[in-house]
């Protein structure tokens, strides 16, 4: 008898914990009744269908989430038709709420296991073993009578009792065995520290969940040495708010810094406004890269923040924000979600300039999903909000914001993924910004430049990206012509050494005999590029790159850029030594090669 687990996972770069944490905590003896298989939304349907099919399991069970629920409801209406003998079970927070409606929509699937499945699968599991060996009457098929007696679960003929929420120190670690782990090879690594969250955020399913379990600390730094012993690129824990205690954070904090590997990466969602600081004094002692936080600001807009039960402290969310930042060792994320009630578009744009002030690495604007089971759900109708029938049920209006304006914010959120998110342009947007009143009307103006050229349909290639900004940016301020496209291409060669000039770059033939001439002293007399002395000259001048500047693009002072030399400075990038935390090259100035 097998029963496999079946995941679709949003990218083929993505896990599935819950099917790994269902197959750990089953025990050795009923793992061999599980098969486990993960694909991609990626894949067709005909493709999963094919290979569910090869398998021929008796029982398929389905981890059901909002990006992939639309997939597996085509999926088993097809595998009803191929495989007829096959139960199927679904599980997830997709499937747990308006359960009725679920198995009158697919009435080929037995049943649902509702909430966290640890103990339901078990005990359901058990009882396909058992009607197999013929230990119950069901003449090899679990019956009625037999599921009505597990907790947990939602039959067609009713659900069966509530299951109390498991011990969370009594689940098994679900990457320790070798076999499995290598499947998650250049993979991410989901892992959780605690379940539940302290607050009761209404647009969040964790809301529902009112007790927070944390997992033994001494389990836990076993589990993330694993990690750390098996080089892991990067984990990201799935705590919904990492620091709500103190102890727990910093033990862990503390840990991950003492026993650091120089290469794994750990992901924390995190509270900034209720960050100590011993806490931050702790985080600006890590390795630049060792940790990154994502800090769920959502709106600046305080009606809006009472409204969705978010008691946030923004001014302390931007002095948190400002002095982990300063420490430049960890990579920042800050969330928005556009749809929220009370926010309307010029309310999100002050939002938007509030968090953008806030000069995180990576500024996510996300859209509101309304899903099942949470308060902002039951109060869909009263906020007037209007969302897509099927998942993720994004937000399409609400009574404060237009589908038309949710429709130009989708616009600037990609004008934000490409051009701010990317960090390919972090010397070029803070001068561009000041031809706008402010950062969301510059991405805006620069989403009606994009729509006005056709390239949301036919997109740019990444390449020619810089040159589409460029041309928008001269058409703002053609009198900084020079300056913009100085910037332009420092930016360009801080983040690679091309082997082609670009177009907006100007022309250093009349500088190759002094750049020639530095290069030779370095092979002879390395200064500069000691890491270089086994080298010729003409090969470190292919492996690093030398550019000429008249303005001091290089400088973080906007104000102080326009000033004009009248011969040009010589910058030098080392592609050798990148930054640690934003992969940018080593860079130095030199005024004058001459001199040297």
């Amino acid at each position: 008898m097998q029963f496999l687990l079946t995941a679709v996972n949003a990218k083929y770069i993505h896990s599935n914990p819950a099917i790994y944490s269902l197959w750990a905590y089953a025990g050795a003896e009923l793992q061999l009744h599980i098969g486990l298989a993960e694909y991609t939304i990626n894949h067709r349907v005909d493709e999963i269908l094919g290979d569910l099919y090869r398998r021929h399991p008796d029982v398929i069970g389905f981890s059901c989430y909002i990006w992939n629920y639309s997939l597996i409801r085509e999926l088993v209406r097809e595998i009803s038709k191929v495989l007829p003998d096959t139960d199927i079970w679904l599980g997830g927070p997709e499937v747990s709420f308006e359960t009725g409606k679920v198995l009158g929509d697919l009435p080929m699937v037995k049943g649902i296991m509702v909430g966290e499945g640890e103990e339901t699968f078990r005990d359901l599991l058990a009882c396909y073993v058992k009607a197999e060996q013929g230990e119950l009457a069901g003449e090899y098929r679990c019956t009625y009578e037999d599921l009505k007696k597990i907790p947990g679960l939602v039959l067609r003929e009713g659900a069966t009792p509530a299951r109390d929420l498991p011990e969370i120190n009594e689940l098994p670690f679900p990457y320790e065995d070798i076999s499995q782990f290598e499947k998650f090879e250049n993979r991410i690594i989901y892992y959780e520290t605690s379940r539940g969250c302290p607050f009761r955020c209404s647009y969040c399913l964790s809301s529902i969940d009112k007790k927070v379990r944390l997992r033994d600390l001494g389990q836990v730094k076993r589990e993330l040495q694993f990690f750390l012993d098996k080089r892991v690129p990067q984990v990201k824990l799935t705590d919904r708010t990492f620091n709500c205690n103190l102890k727990h954070a910093m033990e862990i904090w503390n840990y991950i810094k003492e026993n650091d590997n120089g290469v794994t990466n750990f992901h924390f969602e995190i509270a900034a406004d209720i960050m100590r600081e011993e806490e931050l004094n702790l985080l600006g002692q890590m390795r630049p890269g060792l940790v990154q936080l994502e800090i769920g600001v959502q709106s600046t807009n305080q009606n809006t923040l009472k409204e969705i039960n978010r008691k946030a402290d923004i001014s302390r969310i931007r002095e948190v924000t400002e002095g982990i930042r300063k420490g430049h060792n960890i990579h920042i994320h800050l969330d928005l979600i556009a749809g929220l009630p009370f926010e309307d578009f010029d309310s999100f744009a002050k939002s938007f300039d509030d968090v953008y002030a806030m000069k995180p690495n990576q500024l996510q604007l996300g859209f509101l999903k309304v899903l099942k089971g949470t308060a902002i759900w039951e109060r869909a109708k009263t906020y007037g909000i209007v969302y897509q029938e099927r998942p993720p049920y994004e937000v399409l209006s609400t009574k404060w914001i237009s589908y038309g304006e949710i429709l130009r914010l989708k616009q600037i959120e990609e004008m934000v993924e490409i051009y701010y998110n990317s960090g390919q342009f972090t010397h070029v947007l803070p001068v561009l910004e000041k031809s706008f009143g402010g950062a969301f009307e510059m991405f805006e103006q620069l989403a009606l430049f994009y729509e006005g050229k056709g390239y949301f349909i036919n997109s740019p290639a990444r390449s020619h990206r810089y040159q589409v900004l460029l041309d928008f940016a001269l058409s703002k301020a053609p009198e900084d012509a020079e300056l913009l496209c100085e910037l332009f291409t420092f930016d360009y060669y801080l983040r690679e050494n091309a082997k082609s000039r670009p177009s907006f770059a100007k022309d250093l033939s009349p500088y190759r005999d002094e750049m020639w001439d530095f290069y030779r002293r370095e092979e002879s007399e390395p200064r500069f590029l000691q890491e270089y002395r086994d080298y010729h000259a003409r090969q470190t001048m292919k492996m690093t790159h030398m550019d000429a500047f008249f303005y001091p693009v290089w400088e973080r002072d906007v104000e102080g850029l326009r000033e004009r030399r009248k011969e040009p400075a010589f910058v030098l990038f080392d592609y050798k030594k990148r930054d640690a935390l934003m992969g940018e090259a080593w860079v130095q100035v030199i005024s004058d090669l001459l001199e040297f």
